[in-house]
């Protein structure tokens, strides 16, 4: 069986992970989903980083220890991720002993072989983003304060002796790479402002060590120096394989290189410049496609807890429920640009796609089952010419699929299947099911109109699975039946002739939308 190994960004374990976080994870799980209905083995790692300055102070505050404070953060990520019914195959965390030990085993290799050097730090540190700043890179706000050019917060002045890793020596060799490897870095925006903005004009060497604060894994061979966040953090997609500098596992061996890093388009120089060049070094091969997925962004920009705009999943969750969540998540953020949260367009999305296409269709059809056949329903062969262009679209839907998912276009592959949603609510009006019931003489072609309908509804929940599951269970329940693979697509008429479909049951309520709904 071929393998699969998707990976999400671990979250920093500062807090409760808001939608923007969330949407990740669900992202990540509906391409496994999808994969492990492809047939793959499929392996989805995320987790939580938890070192660094910024947890330390926030821990200091709250006057509790470090680890104790990661460990409530962890937990809290942890319980949304499983929330949102994201099937992960391991939640991993920086704070493990054995990800920490193997750290130091690849910090000792590269300083053995001269790739990490000792040396002195001098330049603006950005602490909420724990980034590095030249003086040229900082920028100045209108109040004349030195700012991070990546989030616009005020830098400090810092001076230290750190041990720094020699990005500079693979500059030539990650440039090749990336221009040799087109589909390396996805969206190809992203690839090229990664080359022109930051590789072309030179690397700098980066700093993988700090002296300022303790919480963090220490250096063995030099325990006054912590290694600093991204050779910790980014090293995880390896040492949770069971990676090692002294020869890996059977499991890093069967599921590297990685098929997928899904990051924040915010983090893909470190995932595409730092990462590589740190992999270049152990002389492992690098992950297949890193895709920096848009933003969900409020109305009002980019979500902050101080501007108060945060919207966190389980409040949606605790509202509308999960599988609304997850459509929204997944159907309304484009491939390449930012997606736009507001409620009214949440609520807009359950009333239309998911209460009037899909639910009005499986209710209507499945009570029309019950009331004309007493829920059976039959295969006849009494066709009609409109009968063909339904089928045409159930039977090319699996290959419509699949294309948009291997290119990311997750929300391309949703209107895949709605619309084939939309032509069988279509193929209802154009049949006619309650004029055909009042002929004697027409019940056999009534009962194959039944059977397309329940047939494309089927389809239609088999590729809703990765999306949508608890919503394809639920339809799986009410048509009565177990054929839920793939390879049950590829021609019509897989759902078994003489089935008795279930009592239907509202899918998704329609939401009042003249009442305040707060």
């Amino acid at each position: 069986m071929e393998k699969y190994y998707i990976s999400t960004a671990i979250a920093y374990a500062s807090g409760k992970p808001h939608i923007g976080n969330t949407y990740e994870i669900v992202l990540a799980d509906a391409i496994a989903r999808n994969k492990r209905l492809e047939g793959y083995d499929v392996y989805l790692q995320t987790g939580t980083d938890e070192h660094g300055e910024k947890i330390q102070n926030k821990a200091r505050d709250k006057g509790i220890t470090p680890q104790q404070y990661v460990d409530e953060a962890a937990a809290e990520i942890k319980r949304i991720w499983d929330l949102m019914n994201t099937t992960y195959d391991r939640f991993v965390r920086t704070t493990d002993e054995e990800h920490e030990k193997i750290v130091q085993h690849i910090f000792k290799k590269m300083y053995e072989q001269d790739d990490i050097y000792l040396d002195k730090y001098e330049g603006w540190y950005c602490v909420p983003d724990e980034s590095f700043w030249t003086e040229t890179q900082v920028v100045e706000n209108e109040d004349g304060v030195k700012v991070c050019p990546d989030c616009g917060r005020p830098v400090e002045k810092k001076s230290e002796e750190s041990y720094f890793f020699r990005l500079s020596k693979y500059q030539k060799q990650l440039e090749d790479y990336i221009e040799s490897h087109p589909d390396f870095i996805q969206p190809e925006s992203r690839k090229n402002e990664m080359l022109n903005n930051f590789i072309k004009p030179g690397l700098q060497d980066l700093c993988v060590s700090r002296t300022a604060f303790d919480w963090g894994i220490p250096v063995d061979f030099d325990p006054k120096h912590v290694v600093y966040v991204w050779l910790d953090a980014l090293t995880n997609y390896i040492t949770f394989l069971g990676y090692d500098v002294d020869g890996g596992n059977e499991n890093f061996k069967k599921f590297w290189p990685a098929d997928l890093h899904l990051i924040g388009k915010d983090i893909i120089r470190f995932h595409t410049i730092y990462w590589p060049c740190f992999l270049f070094s152990l002389g492992i091969e690098l992950p297949k496609k890193v895709f920096g997925h848009p933003w969900l962004i409020m109305a009002d920009g980019k979500m902050s807890k101080s501007v108060g705009n945060v919207v966190y999943a389980d409040d949606l969750v605790d509202k509308y429920g999960v599988d609304a969540v997850r459509y929204y998540f997944l159907h309304e953020i484009p491939f390449a640009n930012d997606g736009v949260f507001t409620e009214d367009l949440l609520v807009e999305r359950i009333n239309g796609d998911l209460a009037n296409i899909l639910g009005n269709l499986v209710n209507r059809t499945i009570s029309m089952s019950n009331k004309y056949f007493d829920g059976v329903v039959e295969q006849t062969n009494v066709t009609d010419t409109m009968d063909q262009n339904l089928k045409d679209l159930v039977t090319s839907l699996g290959d419509k699929v699949a294309k948009h998912m291997d290119e990311l276009k997750v929300a391309d592959a949703i209107d895949d299947v709605f619309e084939v949603l939309r032509a069988s609510n279509k193929y209802i009006d154009e049949t006619t099911p309650w004029i055909l019931a009042k002929d004697e003489t027409k019940q056999d072609r009534l009962k194959e109109v039944l059977y397309n309908l329940i047939e494309s509804i089927r389809v239609c929940a088999v590729y809703l699975q990765a999306f949508l599951p608890d919503t394809a269970e639920k339809i799986f329940n009410q048509i009565n039946t177990d054929l839920k693979s793939y390879d049950s697509t590829k021609t019509f008429g897989g759902y078994v002739s003489g089935t008795k479909v279930n009592t239907p049951e509202i899918l998704f309520a329609r939401i009042d939308t003249t009442k305040d709904n707060n």
